[in-house]
């Protein structure tokens, strides 16, 4: 397994939102949960990737029991095994195409001529290598996501995660990053966990888990 949740609980004040939850994903699998607003499906993905803690239970990420590591530690292994797409691609303004791809690489301590190197080939993969010197208000909100997916796959992380990632997309943007993220699971290998509300996203996965009240049914 590359994540092995057991029995995962979280409440915030009064209000438990994850009642137990168990999850697993094996290398190469693409996983999508569905269910409705509230249901607990962005915050068992915080979780997973280890922005949030659960108040009990066990996370295994890649073979390292990540619940039991210290914050730098913890802030090192983010960065280094799991990349995050949002639904608001979070890219850096100020900042070129290729340098937001490369800013996790440089976090992780790679050379400035490796982060470029290995963000030109990603950027390349997606398609964009003649807007590598565009900032995020020059490009399409499509262009935008996929500028988000490379930077997320930059330190190539064991899992990839990705929270309504077609929910802010044109339906000929939301196409081509359905058929992208089925790209690079045949190209990477790529672990690939996603919350959508978006059906025909949820039908490229492998397999999909339904969430209600704070777990699966």
């Amino acid at each position: 397994m590359i994540i092995q949740a057991t029995g995962i609980h979280k409440s915030f004040g009064p209000l438990e939102v994850l009642k137990g939850i168990d999850f697993q994903a094996v290398p190469g699998e693409i996983v999508s949960i569905m269910g409705a607003s509230g249901a607990g499906k962005s915050t068992l993905l915080q979780i997973i990737g280890t922005l949030s803690k659960p108040d009990s239970g066990s996370l295994v990420i890649d073979g390292v029991n990540v619940l039991e590591l210290g914050r730098r530690d913890l802030a090192a292994f983010r960065n280094g095994k799991i990349g995050f797409v949002f639904q608001f691609h979070h890219l850096l303004p100020e900042f070129t195409a290729l340098e937001n791809v490369m800013i996790p690489a440089l976090i992780a301590g790679r050379s400035k001529a490796a982060a470029k190197s290995e963000a030109l080939r990603l950027l390349d993969v997606m398609g964009l290598s003649d807007r590598l010197s565009h900032k995020p208000s020059e490009l399409s909100g499509g262009q935008q996501q996929r500028v988000a997916v490379a930077r997320a796959l930059v330190n190539s992380p064991a899992v990839l995660l990705a929270d309504e990632p077609s929910g802010n997309l044109d339906s000929a943007a939301k196409a081509n990053l359905h058929q992208l993220l089925l790209d690079l699971r045949e190209q990477f290998g790529q672990t690939i966990v996603l919350v959508t509300h978006d059906e025909s996203l949820a039908a490229a996965a492998d397999r999909t888990l339904h969430m209600t009240d704070g777990l699966f049914v």
